[in-house]
C-alpha cells in the first residue's frame, strides 16, 4: 500500500480562504490538504466545503496530491464533508480525532454507501490518547480498508495529555506509530511545526522524523515547503550508494548471490530492497517536479 509517491511536504491550506486555494496551485508542496476543520470557523464551514470541492474539480493543481481534512465524526459537518470530498475526486480524506479501528470501519462503510471511487483513500489523524493505545489495531485495517496513511497531530495530543508541547514528550509515540504503520504497509506523516519563522527548528524536526522513518511532514505555511522537500528527499550520497548497490547486484558475477561486497561493505538482499526504494523515491520526485 505504501508507495514511492513523494509526500515530503503536506501543506494545510484553509479552504475558507480563496486566495490560499489559488496560491496553492503554484506551490512546490507534494500534497495540498484543503482544511475544513481547525482552520475554518463554524459559520464558514459550508462555504469552505463548497470551495474545496470546486478546487478539487478544477484540474488546476497539476500533479499535486489533493487531500481534504474533513470535520470529525462527532460534528454536524462530518457526513456532508466526507460525501462531497469523495464525489469531488479527492485523492484522500484526512479524518481527525480517530480513536479506534471501529472508526475506520464506519468511515469506510460510509464511503462505500456514498459510491466513493476506490481511488479515494483514508488518512487518519493520530492525535488522541485512545488512538495511541489502538495504533496496531487501526493500522491492521490498512490491507482490507481504504486506510493508507497516518498523520501525527501533536498539538491536540499534548492538549489531551495535559502535557507541554515538547517533542521530547512524544519520542516513544513517534516510534510506536512508525512501527505500526510499517507493520501494515502504511505511509506516515509527521506533525506540524508551529513556528514558521524558525527554519532551523523546522529542519531539526524534519531530520529527526526522517531518521525515525517518516515519509514527510505536515506544514502550516508555504515558507516551510523547501525545508521539508530538501530534508525528506534522498541526498546525493544516499542516492549514489543506492545506485552502486543495485548495479553490483545486477553484475553477472554476483548472479544468485544473497550477500556481496559493495565499496568494502557486506551487502545483503535487504540492502538491495532499501536501495531500490531510495532510487524509486528519487525518480518519483524528479517526475513530480517535471
Amino acid at each position: 500500500m505504501t508507495s514511492t509517491r513523494p509526500r515530503r511536504s503536506c501543506l494545510y491550506m484553509p479552504a475558507s480562504n480563496p486566495r490560499a486555494l489559488e496560491k496553492a496551485k503554484t506551490l512546490a508542496a507534494d500534497t495540498i490538504i484543503f482544511d475544513l476543520e481547525d482552520a475554518v470557523a463554524p459559520d464558514a464551514k459550508e462555504d469552505a466545503r463548497q470551495q474545496a470541492c470546486a478546487a478539487l474539480k478544477s484540474g488546476e493543481y497539476g500533479n499535486r496530491e489533493l487531500v481534504v481534512r474533513i470535520n470529525g465524526m462527532e460534528t454536524p459537518w462530518f457526513a456532508q464533508d466526507l460525501k462531497q470530498a469523495c464525489v469531488s475526486q479527492a485523492d484522500a480524506v484526512l479524518v481527525p480525532k480517530i480513536l479506534s479501528a471501529e472508526d475506520i470501519i464506519q468511515i469506510t462503510h460510509f464511503m462505500e454507501d456514498s459510491d466513493a471511487r476506490p481511488h479515494t483513500k483514508i488518512w487518519a489523524m493520530i492525535e488522541m490518547p485512545r488512538a495511541i493505545l489502538n495504533l496496531a489495531e487501526i493500522a491492521a485495517l490498512g490491507p482490507q480498508k481504504r486506510l493508507t496513511t497516518f498523520v501525527m497531530g501533536f498539538n491536540d495530543l499534548a492538549k489531551e495529555m495535559r502535557a507541554d508541547l515538547d517533542r521530547s514528550n512524544f519520542g516513544s509515540v513517534m516510534t510506536q506509530a512508525v512501527i505500526a504503520a510499517r507493520a501494515y504497509d502504511l505511509n506516515i506523516i509527521d506533525s506540524v511545526y508551529n513556528d514558521f519563522n524558525d527554519p532551523d527548528g523546522l529542519e531539526r524536526e524534519c531530520l529527526k522524523a526522517k531518521k525515525l522513518g517518516f515519509d514527510g511532514k505536515s506544514l502550516i505555511h508555504p515558507a516551510q515547503i523547501d525545508t521539508a522537500n530538501q530534508t525528506f528527499a534522498p541526498d546525493a550520497g544516499a542516492l549514489a550508494e543506492a545506485q552502486a548497490i543495485i548495479a553490483a547486484f545486477k553484475d553477472p558475477i554476483n548472479a544468485g548471490k544473497g550477500v556481496i561486497v559493495v565499496d568494502g561493505k557486506m551487502t545483503e538482499i535487504l540492502h538491495l530492497r532499501q536501495a531500490e526504494q531510495v532510487v524509486a523515491t528519487a525518480e518519483a520526485i524528479d517526475a513530480l517536479q517535471q
